[in-house]
């Protein structure tokens, strides 16, 4: 399958190692970042590199992050420092025949940028909201609002999804054609993030039932077929 081109694409970000695995299709860039639960930002501060794990997520054309003021992350994203923000989704463990051929599954997005602060309250409270609801929809109207207190702790940067690409690998293994004889098991074992029982925190007023979750526990486009390598 051809790799698609978007104006999400650029020279920085575009894939060199295997690049038929690279996908520049603004849809599916926008479904891998609402599926991840967890961003990394990464950043330089005093020459040293620093990849932090946060949660994120995504209104329209722009990706959103919270944290303390005091924050190194917070406080350079503010500061329009440039970030890279990586997103990846494990969807299987690919077993091959050769070890060499070993490898995974996954989807995964990069954007580079500089981020905007949110410094409008009713704006902030707007994107503050949206996040509690995307876990579990309607949770933020029957919880305690920030109130403005918390809100002047709480800083939120929004990074515009411009320059970013995806890497996609699905499918099998690519094993040797030399070998495809050898008696072993070779396949994809598929992997994917479930809700166990839920774990109650006490007290519990009585007739509270567990909120339903928001979250696409399966939301997977059909990704392009995997390319002549495996990584």
């Amino acid at each position: 399958m051809s790799t698609s081109h978007s104006a999400a694409a650029s020279e920085r970000t575009r894939v060199r190692r295997v690049p038929g695995r690279g996908v520049y299709d603004r849809a599916l860039i926008e479904a891998i970042l609402d599926e991840a639960l967890i961003c990394h930002v990464g950043l330089i501060n005093d020459a040293q590199p620093f990849v932090i794990p946060t949660i994120h997520w995504r209104i329209g054309d722009e990706l959103f992050i919270h944290g303390s003021a005091a924050s190194r992350m917070i406080e350079h994203g503010g500061e329009g420092a440039p970030l890279c923000v990586t997103v990846t989704l494990i969807d299987g463990i690919v077993l091959a025949r050769s070890a060499f051929h070993h490898s995974m599954n996954y989807r995964s997005v990069v954007i580079l940028g500089q981020a905007r602060v949110i410094a409008e309250p009713s704006e902030k409270l707007a994107a503050l909201t949206l996040l509690v609801n995307r876990f579990s929809p309607g949770r933020a109207e029957c919880v305690r609002a920030p109130n403005e207190r918390e809100l002047k702790a709480t800083t939120v940067l929004a990074l515009p999804i411009v320059e970013s690409s995806a890497k996609v690998r699905s499918g099998g293994p690519i094993d040797d054609e030399e070998d495809l004889a050898l008696p072993v098991w070779a396949g994809v074992i598929p992997l994917r993030i479930a809700p166990l029982t839920a774990v109650v925190a006490e007290p519990l007023v009585a007739g509270q039932p567990v909120p339903s979750l928001g979250y696409p526990f399966r939301n997977n486009p059909k990704p392009p077929s995997p390319g002549s390598e495996d990584s």
